[in-house]
C-alpha cells in the first residue's frame, strides 16, 4: 500500500509532459559535447531540469487556480513548487555566484516563461504558439552548456541550437497531426511544408544534418493518418531526437 502510495505521489510530482524530456535534454547534451564536459556540467543538468518541473507546478497552479471550482486542485502543485523550487535554487546559487553570466541568460529565457504562464492562465497551455514557445529557451539552453564547457559561443554552437530549434518546432506540428489534430488535413499539410522547408535550412547550416532532416520529413508526411500508437509516436520522436544529436556530433568532429 505504501509503494502504491509513492507512486501516486511521484505522478503528481514528475510533470506529465513526456516529449518535453527530449526537447530538455538534447541541446543540453550536444552543448556539453561540442563546448566539452566539466564538472560544472552535474550541476546545470539537475538545475536545468528542476527548473523546468517548478515552471510546470507553477504554470498548472496558475491554470487551476483560475478554472477549478475545488480548491484543493491547485494547492496540490504547491507542495511540488516549493520542492522543486528549493532545490532548483541550491543548485542554481553556486553556478550563477560562479558565472554571472548564467543570470542574463535566465534573464533571456524570462518572457518565453511569461508567455507560457499566459497561456496556462488560459488554459491553452496545448496551443501550438504555445509550444513552439516553449521551444525556444530549451535550444537556448545548447548555447549556456557550450559556454559552460568552452567559455564561449562559436558559430559551431549556433548551428546546433538552430538545428534543434528546426527539429523540435517541426515535432511541436507533427505531434499535432499524430494526436491533437490527427484528423486536420491543414495541419498535415502544413507539417509537411514546414519540414520541407526545414531539410533545404538543415542542409545550409551544415550537410551532415541532411540525413536526420530528410528522415524527419519522411516521418511527417507518412506516419499521420496510420492509426499509430501515442507510445510509438512518443518512441519514433526518440529515436529521432538521438538520431539529430548524432549528426550535430558528426558535423562537429569531422566538419565538411
Amino acid at each position: 500500500m505504501s509503494t502504491s502510495r509513492g507512486r501516486r505521489a511521484l505522478r503528481r510530482w514528475i510533470p506529465n509532459q513526456h516529449g518535453a524530456w527530449a526537447m530538455l535534454l538534447v541541446p543540453f547534451l550536444a552543448g556539453a559535447l561540442l563546448g566539452g564536459f566539466v564538472g560544472r556540467h552535474a550541476l546545470l543538468l539537475p538545475a536545468w531540469l528542476l527548473a523546468y518541473c517548478t515552471a510546470f507546478h507553477g504554470q498548472q497552479y496558475v491554470r487551476l487556480r483560475r478554472l477549478s471550482r475545488n480548491p484543493r486542485a491547485p494547492r496540490r502543485h504547491l507542495a511540488p513548487l516549493a520542492g522543486f523550487g528549493a532545490a532548483f535554487v541550491l543548485c542554481a546559487v553556486p553556478l550563477a555566484v560562479a558565472h554571472p553570466w548564467l543570470l542574463l541568460a535566465a534573464l533571456c529565457a524570462a518572457p518565453f516563461f511569461a508567455v507560457n504562464i499566459v497561456y496556462a492562465y488560459r488554459n491553452e497551455e496545448r496551443a501550438t504558439v504555445n509550444g513552439i514557445i516553449a521551444v525556444v529557451p530549451a535550444c537556448g539552453m545548447l548555447l549556456v552548456s557550450d559556454r559552460l564547457g568552452s567559455g564561449t559561443v562559436d558559430s559551431g554552437a549556433w548551428t546546433a541550437a538552430v538545428a534543434c530549434l528546426l527539429y523540435f518546432t517541426g515535432t511541436v506540428l507533427y505531434v499535432k497531426t499524430m494526436i491533437r489534430e490527427r484528423g486536420s488535413e491543414a495541419f498535415r499539410v502544413a507539417s509537411a511544408v514546414y519540414h520541407g522547408l526545414a531539410v533545404v535550412a538543415a542542409v545550409s547550416l551544415d550537410p551532415w544534418l541532411a540525413v536526420p532532416f530528410v528522415v524527419f520529413l519522411l516521418r511527417a508526411v507518412a506516419m499521420p493518418g496510420r492509426g499509430v500508437r501515442v507510445a510509438v509516436v512518443g518512441a519514433v520522436e526518440v529515436l529521432c531526437s538521438v538520431l539529430l544529436l548524432a549528426f550535430i556530433v558528426c558535423g562537429h568532429l569531422f566538419p565538411c
